[in-house]
């Protein structure tokens, strides 16, 4: 069945241009695109290769080499004088759960050990050489394999490191990478190393949805007819992109435009240079797209609208984005005499940074109350380093940065059982395995005579991720507007500290009569600070039924992925005053979570206190934190004070 045609997808002007330049100019370093789910990311990614030129390669080389530039320190050459043939470039997709050696590639263990010989596996990297490499949810790959993917992205080349055996072989590709930003967001640093995003989402006009519609059935009737439509479109944008490689080399790139980009990265406060260098191979590209030789302010204005808005993410809660007036005063600040053309919205002044529309509702101001009496919303402070917490004992969990585990990463501990056929080989035990057989299999020279059952694999120590559950009081006692900011400054360092060690995290809160699910466990720690931020606080303590809400979402996980051991973080000042027998009904309800690993955060204050966190966190068998100490400085100031060294 052929695929959708790229030219017949409705609308999504941003993406497709993003797509266009990254395939003129692969050291743009791909595309991230952003957006909600049944937007046709994937589709319009898929398509894509059916644009690209045909490429020429080695006859038998793995690693897809051009045989008029072959790379010298490819591991099938050298290639001289080898016969070639011509192949439409390839779309390699990762899929999420590929393991390490599916992607970098791996070393013939057998081989080695038996002959002596260093026989190199190649992986996806490989194989998307000289095309495109595409990662659906890419937020949910794991963090050091999406390093090494914009690595070799930015690198153009593949280095494997393993078993005392260095490999490095050409991958040069263009990398594009769809997510959707409800499930988890990519981490900055992360984030800034994709040369462009684009934001996508549907259209809310009805005419377009009814062309998108139409379209889509149209083409799941009969796809080859379908396609066949689009034909003649497609080949003329795929002679313009073949056209645009052509001039690429062409281009000059003034010190006029070099200098707009450099203002215009300066304006906007993005950190290093990588913003300015991919601004300007953008730039670059766009005008061979336009089919110009010399790079214009029109060229530099559309490179920062796309390399940009990921880049200006101050912390893990902010918004990608940036301003369209902003960028116009910067490109015209860079010209000493603007011309007519480059006059635009943006002729004005620039509105001052950090300015935010005012929220509706003053801090503070009372709102109705569904469980009677009145509610008031404040918000939280400064966030702050927070102390780690960890879940007690070694879990198999998935890969994070809180947690001891045992991973497919980390530090080797040991030999797994010889029933366990996975993970990295062990070579030292795999050798010791096999020694006391080579009699007895007829070995007369060098080289082991191996068997696939005498292969070990290691067993490696690193860290999971976990689930961690905040169960947060929102009652009225809990209502003093210096307490609640420093308890929602508390949590939302927590999230920040989840959000770095690639934690799942959800949200029970309780006031009145009754408690709730406010966010189910998610990866998107930037949805639970917004549902902390916007917390309201009144009514009585129902403390028991936070208790027994956050039991049931944790049973409730334990079967949906269950490889995650559970964190519970209970903030409260112990008070339960809701219902009769409250104070007996939450000891009942914490005999229900006993053996997770619980945290009590202690909100109390004042002089006079009662300690009644201090007696929950014991029937809950769980460490009692006061609030102040949940910074990782008063842990510190706690040590140094023990051990008698200076502050």
């Amino acid at each position: 069945m052929k695929p959708y045609p790229f030219t017949a997808v409705v609308g999504l002007p941003d993406l497709r241009l993003a797509l266009v330049l990254s395939s003129i100019s692969p050291a743009v370093g791909g595309v991230l695109v952003r957006g909600e789910k049944g937007t046709a990311k994937s589709t319009m990614v898929r398509a894509l290769a059916g644009l690209l030129p045909s490429v020429d390669v080695v006859d038998g080389c793995r690693f897809s080499c051009d045989p008029t530039a072959p790379d010298p320190r490819c591991p099938d050459g050298p290639h001289d004088g080898a016969q070639s043939h011509r192949r439409p470039a390839k779309l390699v997709e990762l899929p999420v759960g590929a393991a390490e050696d599916r992607v970098i590639g791996s070393l013939h263990l057998e081989r080695a050990l038996a002959e002596g010989v260093t026989d190199f596996q190649p992986g996806l990297l490989a194989a998307a050489h000289r095309g495109l490499l595409y990662v659906d949810e890419v937020n949910l790959l794991h963090d050091h394999l999406v390093d090494t993917l914009l690595d070799a992205a930015a690198m153009g080349r593949a280095t494997v490191e393993r078993e005392g055996v260095s490999v490095s072989h050409a991958a040069r590709f263009v990398l594009i990478g769809t997510m959707n930003p409800e499930e988890g967001e990519l981490r900055p640093q992360l984030l800034d190393r994709f040369g462009l995003t684009v934001e996508v989402a549907s259209s809310r006009d009805p005419e377009q949805r009814v062309e998108v519609v139409r379209r889509r059935l149209a083409y799941e009737a009969d796809p080859d007819a379908f396609a066949a439509q689009y034909a003649d479109e497609d080949a003329r944008l795929a002679a313009d992109i073949e056209a645009a490689q052509r001039l690429l080399p062409a281009v000059k790139l003034p010190d006029d435009a070099l200098r707009q980009i450099a203002e215009v990265c300066a304006s906007f406060e993005v950190d290093g240079m990588r913003a300015d260098i991919v601004t300007a191979r953008t730039a670059v590209a766009h005008a061979a797209w336009a089919g110009r030789d010399e790079v214009t302010t029109e060229d530099v204005r559309v490179a920062a609208r796309l390399a940009l808005p990921h880049r200006r993410r101050r912390n893990p809660f902010d918004a990608p984005g940036i301003s369209e007036e902003q960028l116009e005063q910067a490109l015209q600040d860079a010209q000493p005499d603007p011309g007519p053309e480059d006059d635009g919205p943006g002729s004005g002044s620039a509105p001052p940074q950090g300015e935010a529309p005012e929220p509706q509702g003053g801090e503070g101001e009372p709102q109705p109350s569904p469980s009677g009496g009145q509610q008031k919303t404040v918000g939280a402070g400064e966030t702050f380093k927070a102390r780690v917490f960890r879940v007690k004992g070694t879990g198999e969990g998935e890969r994070g940065r809180r947690s001891r585990a045992i991973t497919d990463s980390g530090r080797t501990v040991g030999v797994q059982p010889a029933s366990v056929r996975e993970g990295r080989p062990h070579l030292v035990a795999t050798v010791k395995a096999a020694a006391p057989h080579q009699k007895a299999r007829g070995r007369d020279g060098a080289g082991l005579k191996l068997r696939p059952e005498d292969v070990r694999y290691a067993l490696r120590e690193g860290r999971e991720g976990n689930l961690v559950l905040f169960c947060v009081d929102a009652s009225g006692s809990m209502g003093a507007k210096a307490r609640m900011r420093e308890v929602k400054s508390a949590v939302l360092s927590l999230l920040l500290d989840a959000y770095q060690r690639r934690d799942k995290v959800g949200l029970v809160t309780f006031r009145g009569d009754a408690a709730e699910l406010a966010l189910p466990p998610t990866i998107s720690v930037d949805a639970a600070a917004a549902r902390l931020e916007g917390l309201p606080t009144g009514g009585r303590t129902p403390l028991a039924e936070g208790l027994l809400e956050a039991a049931r979402v944790l049973r409730v996980e334990e079967i949906r992925d269950p490889r995650r051991r559970p964190l519970l973080v209970v903030v409260t000042d112990g008070r339960a005053t809701s219902g009769p027998d409250a104070v007996a009904r939450a000891q009942a309800a914490a005999g229900l979570l006993a053996g997770v690993t619980t945290i009590v955060m202690d909100c109390e204050s004042g002089k006079m206190r009662l300690g009644l966190a201090a007696d929950l966190a014991a029937h809950l068998g769980a460490e009692h934190v006061p609030l102040a100490d949940v910074a990782a400085e008063a842990l510190a100031d706690a040590v140094r004070a023990r051990t008698g060294r200076a502050a």
